[in-house]
């Protein structure tokens, strides 16, 4: 979809706030195109001494209050005008939230957080701008211009009209030459915005670690290096856009010298009064704004249509994941993984490799194996973040795409390795997925996940805001915090994705404990590194290269020996490193 496609549907759904906006412009135009023929008429009135001193009071109580006038509707129509364009950016910023929402995992890869953050600020700003200050200053400035132009030729004299609009042409061949370039310039601008943007969202979110490191100094300058481009593109497009004001300046100096000329000639012969020819002077002083406003509203278009541009791009890019499914909500049941292969883009090996599994309803699955083996994989092809190339899996029963993602989504809690807090309070992060919880009912998730104490000691308690993405927490404390949230949805499925990994083996071993206990009929799969986590599973699953190579219990897996098994073998060599730590 084109800009103009784009705001003509928006005008159409906002006509009532644009039409009263146009009605309010042609009343200034109205008035506007009045002054000077009437100003013309005191003139001539004045010269030839028709006038006596209460008319003339009168007179110019009229122009007086015609001012007031044009002032009072120019307000209006800004209002009214602006109200709806600034609905605009409102608009595209929920259009822009809800299409990145809805984006999995592939679109992110490809895409740098800091330039999404700036297509929501600066670009839909530009896209504002044209909806609503470049629609209706092209419609003010060409309704006065048809209306002064006619007004010109029509009621004072055709001939000084033809003469003043012959440099026009030509300031329009300008004003297309300087367009393209704004156009350019504008798109520079706006992508370095973006990798400005992006450099600072980075450098925010890694300043401990820049500071660990002593980098300090390196990202000030890349920093540095990366303001001077943006503000150098800036000034390009704008030096592009001051353009505009010398064509109209010389447009309208050669019209001035031009009607003059023919003007005074005409007075001369007595063809013309002088009163005519101030009219004509005045109009012509009218032009300046419908020459000004063609500048602005190009540099506008030129800006709000690169701004689309970048937009579009992002708006119109197919989901990762369709949404096609119309089951819900999800049906109690098993888990069931039938010849299920993943090939992520640009790898030749399989992340997964015909995997068949079956993970009955209420049961607990360790899902373990060496790094890369394809067990982060699985989780997110169970939360839909990506869909296998072959193979079918299917929840009580049902294929997983024919769930809405929504109800999908609703019925599944999950906790990655790194989890993310807001900034909100320690209570608001773990009541997320169900803000009508009871303070007690937030403390009971805690308990089961064995922060309750450490939330207790911080200086407000639950009330303590926790800082962007956790900051005051420790990793421990922001996996189990993570935990707490995950258990108190309630969900009937639950995915820790080596969520214990920041936590001691005694906390590790006291949080599935109360899983254990709590589980009332959720199925529960338990990713980890550290085999301890997943020996008291209904089964463990070993998966090696993207293929299932062991699926037993953990005494069976153990029984096989460590020349026969990963699992064994894993499962002594953790032991002893567990025994070297205790000595």
């Amino acid at each position: 979809m084109s800009l103009a496609r784009l705001i003509l549907a928006f005008v159409r759904r906002h006509a009532w706030a644009y039409a009263s906006a146009g009605l309010t412009l042609f009343g200034i135009a109205l008035l506007t195109v009045w002054l000077p023929r009437q100003i013309g008429h005191l003139v001539d009135a004045l010269v030839q001494h028709r006038l006596d001193r209460p008319t003339l009071v009168w007179e110019l109580a009229r122009l007086l209050l015609a001012g007031v006038v044009i002032y009072g509707l120019r307000v209006a129509w800004r209002l009214q005008l602006f109200g709806a364009a600034y609905q605009m950016g409102v608009e595209l910023r929920a259009r822009l939230y809800e299409r990145l929402a809805l984006q999995g995992p592939r679109f992110f890869q490809t895409r740098r957080t800091g330039d999404l953050m700036a297509l929501a600020t600066n670009d839909v700003d530009a896209v504002e701008m044209a909806s609503g200050e470049a629609v209706l200053a092209g419609f003010d400035g060409t309704l006065t211009l048809v209306m002064v132009a006619g007004t010109m030729a029509l009621a004072v004299d055709w001939r000084l009209a033809a003469v003043a609009l012959l440099p026009f042409p030509f300031m329009a061949a300008a004003f297309w030459w300087i367009s393209s370039r704004v156009h350019d310039a504008s798109r520079l601008a706006l992508e370095r915005f973006g990798t400005l943007n992006d450099h600072v969202q980075e450098t925010l979110s890694g300043v401990r670690t820049l500071r660990a490191l002593g980098l300090e100094a390196r990202s000030s300058t890349r920093f540095a290096q990366l303001a001077g481009a943006a503000a150098d593109a800036s000034a390009l497009s704008q030096r592009w856009e001051a353009r505009y004001e010398p064509a109209v300046g010389i447009t309208l100096a050669v019209a001035n010298a031009l009607s003059l000329g023919l003007g005074g000639w005409l007075v001369w012969q007595g063809e013309l009064s002088i009163g005519q020819l101030t009219s004509f002077g005045l109009y012509l002083g009218q032009l300046v704004w419908p020459m000004f406003a063609a500048g602005w509203v190009l540099a506008l278009w030129e800006r709000g249509r690169a701004a689309w541009g970048r937009l579009s791009t992002v708006l119109e890019e197919p989901l990762a994941i369709d949404d096609d499914g119309t089951v819900t909500p999800v049906q109690a049941g098993g888990l069931q993984l039938r010849g299920v292969s993943l090939h992520y883009p640009g790898s030749t090996r399989a992340a997964l490799s015909a995997l068949d599994l079956d993970i009955p309803q209420g049961s607990t699955l360790g899902l373990v194996g060496p790094t890369g083996a394809g067990k982060s994989t699985l989780i997110r092809l169970l939360l839909r973040q990506w869909t296998p190339q072959s193979g079918q899996i299917r929840w009580g029963g049902v294929a997983l795409a024919d769930y809405t993602l929504e109800a999908l989504r609703a019925g599944i809690a999950w906790v990655p390795q790194e989890p993310i807090l807001f900034s909100a309070s320690v209570a608001e992060n773990i009541a997320l997925g169900r803000p009508d919880a009871s303070p007690a009912e937030i403390e009971a998730a805690a308990r089961l996940a064995a922060v309750h104490e450490d939330i207790e000691r911080l200086p407000q308690g639950y009330a303590t805001p926790v800082g962007e993405r956790g900051v005051t927490l420790s990793g421990g404390q922001r996996q189990r915090v993570a935990i707490a949230r995950a258990l108190l949805a309630d969900a009937p499925l639950l995915l820790l994705d080596d969520a214990l990994s920041a936590v001691d083996t005694e906390t590790e071993h006291s949080i599935l404990q109360h899983l254990r206990a709590q589980r009332q009929g959720r199925t529960v799969i338990v990713v980890s590194h550290r085999l301890s986590a997943v020996m008291d599973a209904d089964a463990i699953a070993v998966l090696r290269q993207g293929q299932l190579v062991e699926l037993d219990t953990h005494e069976a897996l153990l029984a096989k020996g460590v020349q026969a098994g990963w699992y064994a073998h894993q499962w002594r060599i953790q032991q002893l490193e567990t025994s070297l730590d205790q000595a």
